[in-house]
């Protein structure tokens, strides 16, 4: 049997070519593209009206089906904005490792997660347990998230620009900010579920008004850059 042809230096060509593969951030950033994408189309499964009904109780549908569509356009923009962050992430890597997909994996395990606690908030957007639960789903996507930034960034070797430790804190800083919001949600949930509601419904626009501020800022426009 024929020996595979070799390099000047010796390696295996497949061997190579087998290793540039593995570290290619291109399947690791699709597949989560498909896992947010699912997502999303899981939380609009849960809005829907039942068919033949009477004029009334049309509108008596319509009535009950409020809470799960507010539970939805808060899901889906918090949704977006992880997708984002990830888009932006994975828009500066030059390669992955085995930590970083397996760090990728849990990080959707909690965003897997959204759409059930989402469909538990809308069915009980009124009880405190529904809107906590709601928010340690969020605080879980946050923390996973941090995890992933924190390994990337320590190992400049994956990214294709390393970045400073001045912009490596203040990306922490933006991606750890939303617990703060998702904190004092969770504190109102027992004497204002409306008010706590609205924190939640904020943070998305919360997170893109703190990085539009942060990149108008010459002292920290070039680490908020890396935002969208």
């Amino acid at each position: 049997m024929a020996q595979s042809e070799r390099t000047d230096d010796g390696d295996d060509p497949a061997d190579a070519a087998i290793a540039a593969r593995e570290r290619s951030p291109d399947r690791v950033a699709a597949f989560v593209d498909a896992v947010f994408a699912i997502v999303i189309t899981i939380l609009v499964l849960e809005i829907g009206v039942p068919s033949d009904l009477s004029e009334q109780s049309f509108r008596q549908a319509l009535d009950e089906i409020g809470p799960t569509l507010i539970a939805w356009i808060i899901s889906f923009f918090l949704v977006g904005m992880y997708w984002v962050w990830h888009r932006d992430l994975f828009n500066r890597l030059r390669a992955v490792n085995r930590d970083v997909v397996w760090l990728n994996l849990v990080f959707l395990v909690p965003v897997s997660l959204i759409p059930f606690a989402s469909a538990v908030l809308g069915d009980y957007h009124d009880d405190p347990i529904a809107l906590r639960l709601y928010g340690l789903v969020l605080i879980a996507v946050s923390l996973t998230k941090i995890a992933l930034y924190w390994y990337i960034h320590r190992r400049p070797y994956l990214l294709l620009t390393a970045a400073s430790d001045r912009a490596f804190r203040i990306g922490l800083a933006i991606s750890a900010a939303p617990i703060a919001l998702y904190v004092l949600a969770m504190a109102l949930a027992d004497v204002a579920h409306q008010l706590s509601l609205v924190v939640f419904l904020a943070v998305p626009g919360s997170y893109f008004l703190l990085v539009t501020l942060l990149r108008e800022r010459p002292a920290t426009a070039d680490a908020a850059d890396q935002f969208s």
